[in-house]
């Protein structure tokens, strides 16, 4: 046996030890949540799938994603400078609250946990003031009289609110809102100015996302390598690389650096100069009749970078790829428009559509 040999059965003989360990500490409950998140993750890595540690340990895969994220939103709060008690009343409870913080930056994230902590605010306030800091850092720089401070941005979202809202008790309600959260003077100055000033600032209406949903099998094709063209040899036949299918959209990858999504082609997409996709969640839209959260993928043209108030953009936030509708011309540099938002298809019963003799009768 060659030494690789030797140490490569020893770190598997490890891995397979620490995971045993784990799935006992696991199913025993020992240790706190975060722990818990962290010992998941692992297994998840080496191989165990969410129904295997469920079956093993109780926990639901609904429940180890949100252990797993919220551990890694929690492992940022003493990095970016937490206060010691925002960590210490985390370290023991309310994993789905700072699951809730995950779409943030680790530096709002940490800012943000301090502030649900000092208003001890219930997860979903925590959602709320979540999606405020987001829509707030979108900003290149702060509105007039605002900060930076998480508690500005989520005062900015009730006064704008409440700029826009002629009912006088929502509208009361809201400003009341923005005089809790809100740290700078100057902030709390523009938001008192709506106790005597009762103009109604009409919203523009943002233009409807444009989510699809493929809905036959013939929407949904699969990925086939091409070895090449006759004369071939077995060599050639072998040397193709196994392609792996990633559910639910049929992502595929190679060995190589580059993996490709096939879709419908719809009229959009085939008039597309230069489409790339992003996996995404449908979270991350502004959408309010929307119930369920699932995973989608976005189609943005790279060619369309001039901005039109009729459409969403991919654009350049402090570094990372984000999505926004602009009112008016930013000054964020766009990457492209998106054309497509993609669901996965529903599915009612794949056990039943694959018995064909059932579909046939």
């Amino acid at each position: 046996m060659t030494e690789l040999q030797s140490n490569s059965q020893y770190t598997d003989h490890t891995v397979n030890d620490t995971a045993q360990e784990l799935l006992v500490k696991l199913r025993q409950k020992q240790g706190n949540w975060v722990e818990w998140g962290k010992a998941i993750a692992f297994l998840q890595k080496n191989g165990y799938n969410p129904q295997d540690i469920f079956e093993a340990t109780g926990f639901e895969p609904i429940q180890q994603n949100q252990v797993i994220v919220g551990s890694q939103v929690y492992n940022a709060l003493e990095k970016f400078g937490a206060s010691e008690a925002t960590r210490a009343y985390y370290g023991t409870r309310a994993s789905d609250i700072l699951y809730e913080l995950r779409l943030l930056t680790q530096e709002d994230r940490a800012a943000a946990a301090d502030l649900i902590f000092l208003h001890k605010l219930d997860v979903d306030e925590a959602r709320e003031i979540a999606k405020a800091i987001k829509d707030f850092s979108r900003f290149s720089r702060p509105p007039q009289g605002f900060t930076k401070h998480p508690g500005d941005a989520v005062a900015y979202q009730a006064w704008k609110l409440a700029r826009q809202n002629s009912d006088l008790q929502e509208r009361s309600c809201l400003i009341a809102k923005g005089l809790r959260f809100v740290n700078s003077p100057t902030a709390r100055k523009q938001i008192e100015q709506l106790l005597t000033d009762f103009t109604v600032i009409a919203q523009r209406p943002a233009p409807i996302l444009p989510f699809f949903r493929l809905e036959s099998d013939e929407d949904l094709p699969r990925i086939v390598p091409v070895v090449g063209e006759l004369p071939l040899t077995p060599k050639d036949l072998r040397s193709v690389p196994i392609i792996t299918e990633v559910e639910p959209f049929r992502i595929v990858k190679f060995a190589g650096e580059q993996a490709w999504v096939a879709l419908p082609g719809w009229q959009v997409l085939k008039l597309a100069e230069d489409p790339v996709v992003i996996v995404a969640s449908s979270d991350i839209f502004p959408n309010p009749i929307q119930t369920k959260i699932e995973p989608v993928i976005v189609v943005i043209d790279r060619a369309q970078r001039e901005w039109d108030a009729s459409s969403y953009f991919a654009f350049d936030n402090s570094g990372e790829v984000d999505f926004q509708w602009f009112e008016t011309a930013p000054e964020n540099t766009l990457l492209g428009k998106i054309i497509i938002i993609l669901r996965p298809k529903k599915v009612l019963d794949e056990e039943f559509t694959k018995d064909c003799w059932q579909i046939d009768e």
